[in-house]
């Protein structure tokens, strides 16, 4: 399930805005070491970079084929191949941050401590998520695998476990000084349903596609984007709104 970078940045200036607002979220510290846990192609690190010294910035990821972006995109910062779920530093950050890829890893109860552990006194984890699942993109990705024509290739394939705002606050609070959790919903403007199937085809629809062979990804495409036309209505002056979902968490240690 490698990860494919171009077809992940053909959408760069709006995957790119959620890591902006939450690097803008961070309060001014004096922050010397910094972390961005799924860098990806580099735009998350790019929004750390506008903030924050390129002296201070590790990006991290655990696909190479990002990286390889991630480093042509800026070249002046450390990049390491590494993979998050298992992340554990001697070193303590005054920044740990992550821009829409801790929704990838399972046992959040586990994960979430141990990066606010590896926080500095007064450091701030800051996490960025989607929190759509219950949007028609992911439902209906879920219904059509677990249909007769592909339960026995796709039907399987399962979403790792997300949890509430409020079950998120109840496992931070006690370990932070301070917790400020949001939620946001963006609203993209696609051209046509193109558009948002090759939105999905660099995220969610990534553990679908990649046990399909060729025709089997062009005909799971076409009833994905059946189906998903049946759920959005075009705009009077023509396109599409996307409705994404995200959650926002920002914990001081």
């Amino acid at each position: 399930m490698e990860w494919q970078a171009k077809q992940y940045s053909v959408f760069d200036e709006q995957r790119s805005r959620p890591a902006y607002d939450l690097v803008n979220a961070i309060p001014k510290i004096n922050a010397q070491n910094i972390i961005d846990l799924g860098c990806g192609t580099g735009n998350s690190t790019q929004a750390l970079l506008s903030r924050y010294s390129e002296q201070s910035i590790i990006g991290l990821d655990n696909s190479e084929t990002m990286l390889i972006e991630a480093k042509k995109r800026l070249p002046q910062i450390n990049f390491k191949l590494a993979d998050i779920s298992q992340w554990e530093s001697e070193q303590k950050y005054d920044v740990i941050f992550s821009n829409a890829a801790l929704q990838w890893l399972p046992d959040h109860a586990s994960l979430y401590t141990r990066l606010v552990n590896n926080l500095t006194k007064g450091g701030y984890l800051a996490v960025q998520t989607p929190d759509n699942l219950q949007e028609p993109p992911h439902k209906i990705a879920l219904e059509i695998a677990a249909s007769e024509k592909w339960i026995n290739k796709i039907g399987h394939i399962h979403h790792e476990e997300r949890h509430s705002v409020e079950w998120y606050f109840s496992l931070l609070k006690p370990l932070a000084a301070d917790i400020n959790i949001w939620r946001t919903t963006y609203f993209h403007f696609m051209n046509d349903m193109n558009d948002i199937v090759e939105w999905f085809k660099g995220t969610a629809l990534r553990p679908f596609l990649s046990l399909l062979n060729e025709n089997e990804r062009e005909i799971f495409l076409e009833e994905y984007k059946s189906r998903l036309s049946q759920e959005f209505t075009e705009l009077p002056i023509g396109g599409l709104l996307l409705p994404f979902p995200r959650t926002f968490i920002l914990v001081k240690k």
